[in-house]
């Protein structure tokens, strides 16, 4: 039995409905550089001084994953208090929590409103395992990519979420499951690598991580920081639909694992199942793939291939998807399709999934069946939908109503 839990707080509701106040910028997700630009700028540190107070702060945010300036304890008094008037290390509104049976949690978060714009929300899954826990991180509000079999490709794109979004996805989860240490451990003590709850990341959540590149980019960086958050490039899964010229800077710039989401052998299949595909064909994006960075038997790529009844599970599309790979250093993930509202699509049927790992198998590939988890509260793979549509509409409505009753004064 699954567990939901409703965490919005009544204020929080009213204050939907109030003007927003104005938000003081955040520290999270910013480079050094910035972060020392942001403190100078603000008159509250000496440029002398910078680089030591963004060392300090860097350690609290991103090793000690403190929310509030005043649990700094190294850092004055004084300057605690000039920070909290300046900035805010926050984290999103934790609007509902849900619990799978198989443990598999998904947070709904709140974010307050960037500019003129509103509230959003997205959604992030953690799935625990034996030996490690993998967080499914979020880069967009809703997507523009429209794959036909995927649930988040039903809302339409909000926005992208900032560096500071992302990262705060990490944070919070962290936050909830005791992932941090205690406040009151000597600043100097070292958090073991092994060990902690969320040990892998993949950006496979709402969104095209590769249509956000910049702030995907950033947030990657600082989580994959020695001093700070400390996670391993080869525990950081970037998934992308194929957008091919980002594909290359990945390799370069941040130089994670890549996984792509593939789906189909045949340009005239992936068109109606990947619709990006028009823009770049399996030739170009499989070029790409041969060509990322550090491409080894070591660091593989993943394709991920969703496995739809009568659509794409014969043994003439396991030969097709052999051939298209032939040579690339890779694992082909099969993941059962995972139903929700008003699709067309059904799972494979499992004796025609096997038979399709088994020849995958035979021909040299690690073809893993994904394990579902948390179908039970549409935290699976392409479930993931948040609410930030429905709230629109809502919020439009309302105003509508006060302008009747207003008789046109909103």
């Amino acid at each position: 039995m699954s567990l939901s839990l409703d965490l919005t707080s009544a204020g929080a509701r009213d204050a939907l409905r109030a003007s927003p106040a104005p938000e003081k910028p955040t520290l999270i997700g910013l480079t050094r550089e910035e972060m020392a630009e942001a403190l100078v700028g603000a008159g509250i540190v000496p440029q002398k001084q910078a680089k030591m107070r963004v060392s300090q702060l860097w350690h609290w945010l991103y090793v000690r994953g403190v929310s509030d300036f005043a649990q700094m304890f190294n850092i004055s008094k004084e300057l605690r208090a000039a920070l909290d008037r300046a900035f805010t290390v926050a984290r999103p509104e934790v609007v509902e929590e849900q619990i799978s049976n198989d443990g598999t949690r998904k947070w709904l978060f709140r974010f307050p409103p960037r500019g003129a714009g509103r509230p959003v929300e997205i959604e992030t899954v953690y799935i625990p395992e034996e030996g490690r826990g993998t967080l499914c991180i979020s880069s967009q509000v809703g997507c523009t990519l429209t794959c036909s079999f995927c649930h988040t490709g039903t809302q339409k794109l909000v926005r992208n979420l900032t560096s500071e979004e992302i990262l705060a996805q990490l944070l919070t989860a962290r936050d909830r499951l005791g992932d941090f240490p205690d406040t009151d451990t000597p600043a100097g003590a070292i958090v073991p690598a092994e060990g902690r709850k969320v040990s892998n990341i993949v950006m496979m959540g709402m969104g095209e991580p590769l249509y956000n590149f910049e702030a995907v980019k950033k947030a990657l960086l600082i989580a994959s920081d020695g001093d700070g958050l400390s996670l391993s490039k080869r525990r950081i899964t970037l998934s992308t639909s194929g957008v091919v010229p980002e594909i290359y800077r990945t390799g370069e710039e941040i130089g994670v694992m890549l996984a792509i989401s593939l789906h189909a052998t045949n340009d005239d299949l992936r068109d109606l199942l990947v619709p990006i595909n028009k823009k770049y064909p399996l030739e170009q994006l499989i070029k790409a793939c041969r060509e990322y960075p550090g491409l080894s038997n070591a660091r593989r790529i993943t394709f991920e291939y969703v496995m739809l009844k009568d659509v794409n599970d014969s043994l003439d599309d396991a030969r097709a998807l052999v051939k298209l790979l032939k040579g690339v250093p890779a694992k082909i993930n099969l993941i059962p399709f995972n139903p929700w509202p008003g699709t067309n699509y059904q799972c494979s049927d499992w004796e025609t999934i096997e038979k399709f790992a088994d020849y995958i198998n035979n021909a040299g590939y690690a073809s893993p069946i994904r394990t579902p988890r948390g179908r039970d509260i549409l935290a699976a793979c392409g479930q993931l939908k948040s609410e930030s549509e429905r709230l629109r509409k809502s919020e439009r409505l309302a105003l509508e109503a006060m302008m009747i009753a207003g008789h046109g004064e909103a």
